[in-house]
């Protein structure tokens, strides 16, 4: 992982996994690749469903920060999340969210170079303390509230290689004349 990462820069190593706290997807296993319909190649993409174990005792709010390991870039900050065993499922919009590399709220589809592979790691942090973030803030914002009040995370990592998008031309369908 690259010290860019969040994680690197709010939080110890020996919170990683805390009291059993896991972070995990049915829709990909940890460190496998994330299916085009989580992606720009696919024109109604949304994001993937993800589901967690209970964080510590004491925890007051779980927030989501998914980045792209390779450029840094934010694809996805999440607060607001409650306290306890949860999930977020498939396009499901979150309690609250925050501005992303390209500064709306939303999952930023993941859409690296054409043959590139890139790993976007979901990073859920338990903090001690509910955040006051407005929905919309910035990373910078969200960054400066969670710095010294995470008790534990759980990392989940997903790779996608970007692809041609496919153009479909007559010759692609079965028309009689």
């Amino acid at each position: 992982m690259k010290g860019s990462l969040t994680i690197g820069a709010v939080a110890e190593e020996k919170l990683l996994g805390k009291s059993g706290f896991a972070l995990s997807s049915p829709a990909f296993r940890d460190g496998g690749e994330l299916d085009p319909s989580f992606t720009a190649i696919e024109d109604d993409a949304v994001a993937p469903p993800l589901e967690w174990t209970a964080p510590p005792p004491g925890t007051q709010e779980l927030v989501l920060v998914v980045e792209d390991a390779e450029d840094g870039k934010v694809h996805w900050l999440v607060w607001g999340l409650k306290p306890q065993k949860g999930a977020l499922f498939e396009g499901e919009t979150p309690p609250r969210t925050g501005k992303n590399a390209v500064g709306n709220s939303e999952w930023m589809l993941p859409d690296p170079p054409l043959g590139v592979q890139h790993r976007y790691v979901f990073q859920l942090f338990a903090l001690d303390l509910p955040l006051t973030l407005m929905p919309g803030a910035g990373y910078e914002e969200l960054f400066k509230q969670i710095k010294g009040h995470v008790t534990a995370i759980a990392i989940l990592t997903a790779r996608f290689e970007g692809h041609e998008i496919e153009e479909l031309g007559a010759e692609d369908f079965d028309i009689e004349d």
